[in-house]
């Protein structure tokens, strides 16, 4: 068996988890750099994903904690998908060639917090497939997640004000 080490996320095993670990950054606005929360608005907010597949992997999330689309007001919903458009500029502008926009709906769907709603924004290059993720089923993140947050989020004030 081959042994990807990864020791940064640590964190993700062993932190004691809570219900849930949108909540938690809805209601810690004064952590926002530490959550690497990008954006907030009355809604929702936008953060980094903690585990990206990409650089620059965000997530827009509702205030409201739901598990499927359904249960959102109409309001937050539109306003989760206008977000996604603006956010797109951001991906753009800070280099992606595409993206790919999602979401994985309940433990079924795919759903790694699958009790707290998110649409996944992935910014994609070409030749961003390489042999690892090819053959060995492995990521590489060829880049420091701080200065990408920080371009993103400087991004985001351009873009979503």
């Amino acid at each position: 068996m081959d042994i990807l080490y990864g020791p940064w996320r640590e964190g993700y095993f062993t932190d004691d988890l809570s219900d849930c670990v949108f909540c938690d950054i809805v209601n810690s606005p004064s952590s926002d750099n530490d959550n690497s929360v990008v954006f907030r608005n009355k809604d929702l907010f936008i953060v980094m994903n903690k585990y990206p597949y990409t650089p620059g992997h965000i997530l827009i999330i509702p205030y409201m904690h739901v598990d499927s689309p359904e249960k959102l007001p109409r309001n937050i919903w539109l306003s989760m998908f206008s977000i996604a458009q603006d956010s797109m500029n951001i991906l753009y502008e800070y280099g992606a060639h595409g993206i790919n926009m999602g979401m994985n709906i309940k433990s079924v769907g795919g759903a790694g917090i699958p009790q707290h709603l998110h649409l996944h924004l992935l910014p994609r290059w070409n030749g961003d497939t390489n042999f690892i993720t090819s053959i060995g089923n492995s990521r590489v993140y060829g880049v420091d997640f701080n200065s990408v947050y920080e371009k993103i989020k400087l991004l985001a004030k351009k873009y979503l004000g």
